[in-house]
């Protein structure tokens, strides 16, 4: 594991300054230095500073070691905004190279909430109503058994509760084999999706579906005019000042950076097999971004002090409904393009996560300041205990034993 000395990133807010923003969303009602690389049996002295951080850190020891991940990569924040980044693990299995410090990965669903931004900016702006139906922005091309855009609202896409199927479902077969080379246009997920019924009428139930953020990330590039990875770039990752994150170009299956090789495994036990280059383009709005553990704890933090929405589009986004416990664990709850997760300490953390062949992630901030995020070299766990040992390690870093 690899520590990477203390460092306060450019204009983090400390507990106060962002308690005072939380207030003012209240008042209106309511995502480097790189130092040495040790091998994953190697376990550096920590600073004093650093002790608390124990269980965390032997955490991301025991991901490797007995669930049995390639790498494990993560990045802490603390209150006063001081970031260390970890790698544990090889980040080539072939070569047995360690894996790098804060190096790249995809991002998977992460990529949600990036888009989920981008609508609530243009919500702010008055180009898009947030009840508003589909169908206003996107004419006669939601249709489907049980599927009508007219009763499909962009607030219901954002959450989860418009009853579209899945497209996912019906193509990750593919994903993993013949299509994983094959570049697929949105429309073309579209369709996909909608040559199955609904799941359930709007606003009568959740579920999680990629389908709808296809769909927002084509409204996104109807409302504007322009391409969604510009809009992306321009509205949300320039202005967080995310200088290792990126929407991958057409036809882009290399990840550009220094990076750790992904590895995904057909059931718990199966051999590992190198995943690291494939065509994103299947998760596109849903999710094709690649970042690193401190470009999402810096994006999460600079959503959450109100860097890139404003005070009642954030209290939107906030605004969460209750999804079954199979999906998320006890008590999480999903927002506009958000989760809601409680801790074992009390308090909660806000974040997404994300998982594409080859790369998992798990994150959340806390309301005082505090972030934190893992990449996992392997999305479907090497052994079966693998993602929920990775959730209790994620709330170790907030809750030390």
């Amino acid at each position: 594991m690899t520590v990477r000395s203390p460092q306060r990133p450019a204009r983090t807010l400390t507990a106060t300054r962002r308690r005072r923003g939380i207030a003012a969303v209240a008042a209106l009602s309511a995502a480097l230095a790189v130092g040495s690389v040790l091998p994953a049996n190697a376990v550096p002295a920590a600073p004093a500073q650093d002790t608390r951080n124990s269980a965390f850190r032997q955490g991301l020891h025991d991901l490797v070691k007995q669930d049995k991940y390639p790498a494990v990569l993560a990045s802490t924040t603390d209150r006063d905004g001081r970031t260390r980044n970890y790698a544990v693990g090889k980040g080539d299995l072939k070569t047995g190279a360690p894996a790098p410090v804060d190096g790249q990965i995809r991002a998977g669903s992460n990529t949600k909430t990036f888009t989920a931004v981008a609508v609530l900016q243009l919500v702010g702006e008055g180009k898009v109503g947030l009840d508003a139906p589909i169908e206003r922005y996107l004419p006669r091309l939601v249709r489907g058994e049980g599927i009508d855009g007219r009763k499909i609202t962009v607030r219901q896409l954002l959450n989860h509760t418009s009853g579209l199927p899945n497209y996912t479902e019906y193509m990750f077969t593919d994903v993993l084999g013949k299509a994983r080379h094959t570049y697929l246009q949105p429309r073309t997920l579209l369709d996909i999706a909608l040559e199955h019924k609904a799941l359930f009428s709007p606003g009568t139930d959740w579920a999680y579906s990629n389908t709808n953020y296809v769909l927002l990330g084509l409204l996104i590039e109807k409302v504007t005019g322009r391409p969604l990875a510009e809009q992306i770039h321009q509205r949300i990752i320039d202005r967080a000042g995310l200088r290792k994150t990126y929407f991958p170009a057409v036809g882009e299956e290399r990840i550009r950076g220094k990076h750790p090789k992904a590895y995904h495994a057909e059931k718990p036990g199966a051999p590992l097999v190198d995943f690291t280059e494939l065509d994103p383009s299947w998760g596109w709005a849903a999710g094709q971004i690649v970042s690193t553990p401190s470009d999402l704890n810096r994006f999460f933090t600079a959503l959450l002090d109100g860097k890139l929405l404003k005070p009642a589009e954030l209290k939107q986004m906030r605004t969460t409904v209750p999804v079954p416990e199979k999906w998320g664990g006890k008590g999480v709850r999903y927002g506009l393009g958000v989760t809601r997760t409680p801790l074992s300490c009390g308090g909660a953390i806000w974040g997404h996560g994300g998982d594409i062949p080859g790369h998992a992630t798990r994150n959340g901030v806390t309301d005082d300041g505090r972030a934190a995020s893992l990449a996992l070299t392997a999305n479907l766990a090497p052994t079966k205990d693998g993602p929920e040992n990775a959730v209790k390690v994620l709330d170790s870093a907030f809750c030390q034993k």
